[in-house]
């Protein structure tokens, strides 16, 4: 088992990033263990599995720098190729099957960047596979402008297949790898259906971009988004893209990455912090959203998703498409952020082997045909870490007929840092609870991690926050159940139906699901947040078990906002991130609801003051406030609005 590597270059890309964001714009109880550690109590999930490992068929890699890959617009791409060599160093000389890797983070810098760049492509190599990373469109070494999967970038990635696959050193057989953007890049590549595409081995994808991680509830991501845009913008100029065999492409390339800071990334910050269309759902994110694309993906794919991760929601969406669809498909959730997802160090931990060992296996099976007739047998559909427990547990769907909905009502009055209100199945007692607008609430929770990519906990900054959520849970109101005399098993999304009312006629709802130990260790499972003006809800695009809503779909269209007036109440449901948890007997289940998010959400300026007001939550008979959850259990339908 591995504890995950951390390079130096991280932090010195996290810094870069920062720096050019700032330039360019405004059972038995067992206690959970931080994301970092390794997970002692995790089960050997293949025990009985009889395939290993093969060993190399070469000694070597060589590689060839910056190919040109000419894009059917007249844009010159350029990619790096890896091959396997002899004792010698020279490339053999064969025609081989195409890994590729498709990026957007500077192909010349990935290779010191440790796990942020995914796994190491030598071993696939050295096993009898062609490696191609390729700077997407504006980046790196490539000419163009960078816009963050706009609709020419994602038809690039379709074309960079086709010519992968037409390549004299292709067997015309092809698959990708790769983490985050690199992971969103391959559904985009899948949809396009290139000749020759075998399978996908996506890291931590992304599947909606508005609601995974741009603006999750409808509030702006303050603690990614600017980092991720300074890092792909200064990883774009810094080492200039030079291209020694085309000064000219070279230097058209470093005018263009210049000139897209100020044309998009700019704008796009400015424009979104202004309130402005970026601000909301809409053309602009739906063109960059993969779900929408992802019904023509129809090749084998083997997805890795954490349960800390910026795309904790959207991996698993991803996943069921290819499986209602009959696609073979497989996911690992692990108890990972965003570094340590798409490192995949410590992908082991699920009992299945490394992650390269997982794509050998995959690949040789789906790209070389060679038979592997206990590869379902060894691993499930779906496998998942526990929270609460540490074990890894195995499904043959992520909602299905295993579960039923479990719904705890909220009862009694709850006062921010001194009173906790209830949560039962039982009878209710009639209460409010006033959320007070206290803006440093979230800076010590997972989710401060979580939504900073995993840098604090890489750093060794974030330990004692991701421990205990005690501390951060008194900047808030409280309800939870009496000490549990079963152990309640939870996996899947979470709704939050709760009737509020607003004295400035907004704000936040910024929800935490958390399992609270007898010693009183708060251990935050999974969030949700909502603002109360953009409570709108589509029910033909929301998921229900049972008759009871567990996935709301909120449109966050400008036209949706509707505030609340003269003290109206309104039920508002949150949409609380999906996750894999065991609150334990004798345990407490905790729904913990703020006003604030921060590092993580903040609103648009002209929605700043609607943001500081006190938010009232009513728990009664006639505001039947509740916490659903799909719960493990008898035999129940799962699908849309029935």
């Amino acid at each position: 088992m591995h504890t995950r590597r951390t390079s130096p270059l991280i932090a010195v890309l996290a810094g870069l990033a920062l720096v050019a964001t700032g330039v360019a714009a405004p059972a038995e109880s067992a206690p959970t263990t931080p994301a970092s550690a390794p997970v002692a109590s995790a089960r050997v999930a293949a025990a009985d599995s009889t395939w290993t490992p093969r060993g190399e068929d070469h000694p070597n890699t060589t590689v060839i720098k910056d190919l040109a890959i000419p894009m059917s617009d007249g844009v010159t791409l350029r990619g790096d190729l890896m091959l396997p060599a002899n004792a010698d160093g020279k490339a053999v000389d064969q025609k081989l099957p195409v890994i590729v890797t498709i990026t957007a983070y500077n192909k010349s810098l990935q290779g010191a960047a440790g796990g942020l760049a995914g796994g190491d492509p030598s071993y696939l190599v050295k096993r009898g596979y062609a490696q191609l990373t390729v700077d997407a469109r504006g980046t790196g070494s490539s000419e163009g402008t960078w816009q963050a999967f706009a609709a020419r970038e994602n038809k690039d990635a379709g074309e960079v297949m086709t010519w992968a696959h037409e390549q004299p050193w292709s067997n015309g057989d092809t698959a990708m790898t790769g983490p985050s953007y690199m992971g969103i890049s391959q559904i985009w590549a899948g949809s396009a259906q290139p000749p020759g595409l075998k399978a996908l081995f996506p890291q931590v994808p992304g599947a909606d971009v508005y609601r995974d991680v741009v603006a999750s509830g409808g509030q702006l991501d303050v603690g990614f988004i600017p980092l991720w845009l300074g890092l792909v913008t200064g990883t774009g100029i810094v080492p200039p893209a030079v291209t020694a065999g085309d000064p000219a492409s070279g230097l058209n390339a470093l005018l263009s990455h210049l000139g897209g800071a100020l044309s998009f990334t700019t704008p796009l910050l400015l424009n979104a912090v202004l309130g402005r269309e970026p601000a909301y759902d809409g053309a602009f994110y739906k063109e960059r959203s993969a779900i929408n694309v992802v019904d023509k993906v129809n090749v084998p794919t083997f997805f890795i998703s954490g349960e800390y991760d910026l795309f904790q929601r959207g991996t698993p969406l991803l996943f069921e498409n290819l499986q209602q669809r009959g696609v073979p498909t497989k996911m690992i959730v692990g108890p990972w952020d965003h570094l340590q997802g798409s490192s995949g160090d410590d992908v082991d931990q699920a009992g299945y082997g490394e992650l390269a060992e997982l794509q050998l296996r995959w690949f040789d099976h789906y790209v070389k045909g060679m038979p592997d007739p206990t590869l379902d047998f060894d691993i499930a559909p779906l496998t998942y870490y526990e929270q609460g427990t540490g074990d890894w547990r195995t499904s043959q769907k992520w909602i299905g007929s295993q579960l039923r909905a479990t719904s705890y009502r909220l009862s009694g009055s709850a006062t921010t840092g001194l009173e906790n209100g209830s949560l039962t199945t039982g009878q209710v007692s009639a209460g409010t609870a006033d959320v007070l607008p206290i803006p440093v609430a979230g800076l010590c929770t997972r989710s401060m991690n979580q939504w900073t990519a995993g840098l604090p906990n890489a750093t060794g900054l974030a330990n004692a926050c991701l421990e205990n959520n005690a501390l951060n849970d008194r900047a808030g109101v409280v309800f939870e159940t009496e000490p549990v005399d079963e152990p309640v098993a939870i996996q899947g999304p979470i709704n939050a139906h709760l009737y509020v009312s607003s004295l400035g006629g907004d704000g936040m709802l910024s929800v935490a699901v958390e399992d609270v130990a007898p010693d009183g260790t708060v251990s935050r499972l999974t969030g949700g947040w909502q603002v109360i003006s953009l409570r709108e809800l589509d029910a033909s695009r929301s998921r229900y078990l049972d008759g009871k809503l567990i996935q709301p779909f909120h449109p966050f269209t400008k036209a949706s906002r509707k505030p609340l007036r003269n003290g109206a109440v309104a039920p508002v449901d949150v949409e609380v991130f999906p996750m894999g948890a065991k609150i334990q007997k004798g345990h407490r289940l905790r729904l913990a609801v703020q006003a604030f998010d921060v590092p993580h959400l903040l609103p648009s300026l002209p929605d700043v003051l609607g943001t500081l007001t006190v938010i009232r939550i009513h728990s009664s008979a006639q505001y039947p406030s509740e916490l659903t959850l799909p719960t493990i259990g008898a035999a129940t339908k799962a699908g849309n609005h029935p």
